[in-house]
């Protein structure tokens, strides 16, 4: 039995590494578990584990993306993604494994204790498109 994580305590934190991240489409696969990074959770990164579904438009970044699943259902089960904004779960690559310690380096120093940090990095569209707030057009 798992249980439920406390909300997460929003912590808008600057994101100097994700906006300029070199990921291609081409790196992730239909069928690939990834995981959207959005904070720290007890000393560790935490973000949401989806399923790469199929390519599927970006508009906020006018780039090829990824429509996601979220197992876990809720109001939006499918989404779009830049691939940027994923990490493998089902693979250790070394390009995710590198982004991930260097986000390590960069967030868990700053965040101690047992606590869910939010670090307030994403947002959802009224398209169900998931986008960095370095990639926002007018805010939004």
């Amino acid at each position: 039995m798992s249980l439920p994580r406390p909300t997460p305590v929003f912590a808008p934190t600057p994101d100097p590494l994700t906006p300029d991240r070199n990921i291609t489409h081409g790196h992730f696969q239909a069928g690939d578990r990834v995981v959207v990074l959005k904070g720290v959770a007890d000393g560790e990164l935490w973000g949401d584990a989806l399923r790469v579904v199929a390519p599927s438009w970006h508009t906020p970044t006018d780039e090829d993306g990824w429509r996601l699943r979220d197992a876990t259902g809720g109001a939006q089960s499918y989404f779009t993604a830049h691939p940027r904004y994923l990490v493998h779960l089902s693979r250790r690559c070394p390009d995710c494994l590198i982004h991930v310690r260097a986000m390590e380096d960069v967030l868990l120093p700053k965040y101690t204790g047992d606590v869910l940090i939010d670090c307030g990095w994403y947002t959802t569209t009224a398209l169900n498109q998931l986008v960095h707030i370095a990639d926002a057009r007018g805010g939004r």
